[in-house]
């Protein structure tokens, strides 16, 4: 069954990357997958499956309990309820920039955006996504910034490669900061990282990661853009007082959620979920006058505006992801690293690496959390630093490598082969430039 599910996984990823081949929808074959991958779990030998000594331990506080019922209301549930957490962060993060949106608060920025010129727009765009990532996380930055960049640039090869970049950008912004990134966020949660000395030890290449890639990019955008048409409408005049209202209160509810987490250790996604709340709230009031004359302001309006499929597609990919895990083998590729024939630090950077690689092809989430389980180093050591860089940025590999990626897909159709063709490469130059970075920082400051 071990060999059958990793078949099974690369011929699904397969119809993913070929999407636009085939003519199947990404989001039908993900839950597909992810459907036929629990099938196999349920019907394998409970002794085989990674997860068998917590099947003994219920056994033993439950006598007589059936393994499908075990797997169901534990594994299963557990790994729902992980991604239930960034799917409901994602609906909400989506609906509030949307709001925004409707009511043109991003027009106050884009505004004061005067340049033209393609090179320059790109590095604004750029490090102003590497910074807000920091602050926010890189799926709601990413989500920011790919609907401003709509409103800068009219063509439409022009704006993916800007939101290649932004893609990049905001997972290398999301690994130097503790609150960046769900994987920076485990561990430092779990004291593996303080928040000071990850930020130290892991900014330099991290900047690095998006800078190499910017200078690349740089040189192959010459000339200027031209910028999409404002179409007045008349039948959604929004005061400017409204406008300013709602964007301020909108991006304060986006910067809420990390002081929300970091006060009151709960989900991010129910600070996201109570931002919505509010927001949703001052609206309902700001247009009680005219509800009916003006209906697309209102957020139920706004939520059927939410790509549905792309929710459903990360759902798909991400408990196809926990099908692996629970069955062992995201365990076995660990403890496979940990053989390297090498010698410390040696050893341990190229561990971290081809963790990084993998993020892009399979979620970092577990592949972070199997590397916590293994290794007992202490607070601050250099390999959870180094795993905050590459498990973070080495998701922008692949479109699908990241909640960015995945953002970013759904709300600009981008193709995977295209991404493949027109990014992989500058990501994972940013990616192995900011490893020698990392290396020799530490080769020549220490620990």
């Amino acid at each position: 069954m071990l060999t059958i599910m990793a078949i099974l996984f690369v011929i699904g990823y397969i119809c993913i990357a070929l999407e636009h081949v085939i003519h199947v929808n990404k989001s039908a074959t993900a839950l597909l997958l992810a459907t036929v991958l629990w099938v196999c779990v349920a019907f394998a030998y409970p002794s085989a499956l990674f997860v068998y000594p917590d099947f003994l331990s219920y056994l033993e506080l439950n006598p007589g309990s059936s393994f499908i019922g075990w797997l169901t209301s534990h594994p299963l549930l557990e790994h729902l309820g992980e991604t239930a957490e960034i799917i409901f962060f994602l609906l909400g993060a989506m609906t509030i920039v949307e709001l925004i949106d409707t009511h043109k608060g991003f027009a106050l920025i884009t505004d004061r955006i005067t340049t033209t010129k393609k090179s320059s727009l790109l590095w604004i765009i750029s490090i102003l996504s590497f910074f807000m990532s920091a602050v926010l996380d890189n799926m709601t930055t990413t989500i920011v910034m790919v609907t401003l960049s709509r409103k800068l640039i009219w063509d439409r090869n022009d704006r993916l490669l800007f939101i290649g970049m932004i893609i990049l950008a905001a997972n290398a912004g999301g690994a130097w900061s503790p609150i960046g990134d769900v994987t920076t966020i485990m561990l430092w949660v779990a004291n593996k990282v303080s928040a000071l000395n990850i930020m130290k030890m892991t900014f330099l290449a991290s900047l690095i990661s998006i800078l190499v890639p910017l200078l690349i990019l740089s040189f192959k955008m010459k000339g200027n853009m031209s910028r999409p048409e404002s179409l007045s409408d008349n039948k959604n005049s929004i005061p400017k007082w409204q406008s300013k209202l709602v964007l301020i209160a909108g991006v304060g509810t986006l910067l809420f959620v990390p002081v929300f987490k970091t006060f009151t250790h709960l989900p991010p996604y129910l600070g996201m979920l109570g931002g919505l709340g509010f927001l949703w709230i001052l609206t309902d009031i700001l247009h009680k006058k005219d509800r009916e004359s003006r209906p697309q302001n209102l957020v139920t309006a706004i939520l059927q505006k939410v790509d549905t499929p792309s929710v459903l597609f990360f759902l798909g990919i991400l408990m196809a992801v926990a099908a692996l895990q629970t069955y062992g083998h995201l365990n076995l590729l660990s403890q496979s690293l940990d053989n390297i024939p090498l010698q410390e630090p040696e050893k341990y950077y190229l561990i971290t690496m081809t963790i990084g690689v993998l993020s892009a092809i399979v979620d970092n989430v577990p592949l972070v959390a199997g590397a916590m389980g293994m290794y007992n180093f202490p607070m601050d050591h250099y390999f959870w630093e180094f795993l905050a860089y590459t498990a973070g940025t080495g998701g922008s590999i692949l479109i699908i490598g990241s909640a960015a990626g995945v953002a970013a897909m759904g709300m600009e159709k981008i193709d995977f082969i295209w991404y493949v063709k027109k990014i992989s490469w500058l990501a994972l130059i940013g990616f192995f430039s900011g490893s020698v970075v990392f290396i020799i920082q530490k080769a020549i400051f220490g620990i």
